[in-house]
């Protein structure tokens, strides 16, 4: 077992409330590493031996970002349709057909190739966990092959078979629920770890919305919710109704949609670059925060309605215009990705956590929200980086 020791950090962020405070922040800081885990944090004079020393050079540190919601595996473009949007035509998620159209005829390769593009895209700029959903093949075939696909880039898939009704079906929405949660299900569960659908209307109703969540769970995914973007509704009900891990868009948010989050596990997963990309209003995440709820921060990334891949910017849009202080919109990016992936082992720099970290060229975390923009991400390292045999040579 090597252990290697990264010194001389100016800013450490742990989100490990033993160090105080919600971001855990430790300066003249240290971490110590034992094959891809975090073993000790603290400061730099009280650092353990290592057999590795790396040095920081006084950057800032963070906990990799958990991307909670994106649709990376796709074909297509749709820059006419923001195009269109910025001069005046509203955002309505028809345009979800058109990816559809274009995937289906997509060949593997050509998704896998865009797919890794993505990723790659979203690690250079410190993501280092990311949840991909399907929903642009709406075919028992195509959502399968999307699913493989997915999983062969992250273990966070997502089955959105419940995306939108496809053409086919248009009129008998109830035949393509039947279709979602027997034979399309059966094909896509091997490969999935979660079940989501877009309860919204023009998509799914509250009840086809209900028997689909239900169909997952009964095989063991769990679930998520697409609720809440273009206008209220009864998504937000449902999912904390029946446990969700996360309920996302929150858009447009009741004070009763309120209170129920406040009072559930389910966390409340903003997506800021889409109200930026649509000109939705954005919700308020002070007003969730303030009554207690779970929240995160998603980029959403997608063809559609946010085809952006970048946490910081969307940490800098949830700061700028959803109410975050500088250190809540880091937390959701990192911490709070992590609970809605009901997972405990990133979004922190815990002992016993996966040492996914990124040292940005700035004196603090700050530079997220006060440099919009602007490339910070010097160097990213996750659990597997640190096995490699020279460890340095991922600068």
């Amino acid at each position: 077992m090597t252990t290697v020791l990264l010194d001389a950090i100016g800013q450490l962020v742990t989100n490990d409330e033993t160090h105080g405070g919600l971001l855990g922040l430790v300066s003249d800081a240290a971490v110590l590493v034992e094959d891809g885990v975090v073993r000790w944090t603290g400061r730099s004079a009280e650092a353990p031996a290592a057999d590795r020393r790396l040095d920081a050079e006084g950057r800032t540190v963070i906990p990799g970002f958990v991307d909670s919601h994106s649709h990376l595996v796709f074909a297509g473009e749709r820059g006419a349709e923001y195009e269109a949007r910025m001069t005046g035509t509203p955002y309505s998620a028809g345009g979800i057909r058109t990816t559809v159209a274009a995937t289906r005829a997509a060949d593997d390769d050509s998704l896998r190739t865009s797919g890794r593009r993505l990723v790659a895209e979203m690690r250079a700029q410190g993501t280092t966990t990311v949840e991909m959903k399907t929903g642009y093949g709406l075919t028992v075939f195509d959502e399968e092959r999307l699913a493989r696909l997915s999983r062969e880039l992250t273990d966070e898939v997502t089955f959105l078979g419940a995306h939108v009704v496809p053409p086919e079906y248009r009129g008998d929405a109830d035949a393509y629920v039947d279709l979602v949660t027997g034979p399309m299900l059966d094909a896509v569960a091997p490969f999935a770890r979660w079940i989501d659908v877009f309860c919204e209307t023009g998509a799914f109703d509250v009840e086809q919305s209900r028997a689909i969540l239900k169909a997952g769970l009964a095989r063991g995914l769990g679930a998520r919710v697409h609720a809440s973007q273009l206008g209220p509704g009864q998504g937000i009900a449902l999912a904390v109704e029946l446990g969700a891990a996360s309920v996302d868009h929150c858009t447009f948010l009741t004070d009763g949609d309120v209170e129920l989050l406040a009072s559930s596990s389910t966390v409340a997963t903003l997506l800021p670059g889409v109200e930026f990309s649509t000109r939705s209003p954005y919700p308020s995440g002070r007003r969730l925060l303030d009554a207690g709820a779970a929240v995160a921060i998603a980029s959403d990334c997608n063809p559609g309605s946010c085809f952006t891949s970048s946490m910081p910017f969307c940490i800098a849009l949830a700061i700028r215009e959803m109410g975050f202080t500088p250190a809540e919109a880091l937390w959701a990016a990192t911490a709070g990705g992590a609970a809605a992936l009901r997972r405990t082992d990133v979004g922190s720099l815990r002992v016993g956590a996966r040492a996914d970290l990124v040292e940005l060229d700035a004196p603090s975390h700050l530079y997220l929200g006060y440099r919009p923009g602007v490339p910070l991400v010097r160097t990213v390292r996750t659990a597997a980086d640190w096995l490699l045999t020279d460890v340095t040579r991922q600068d």
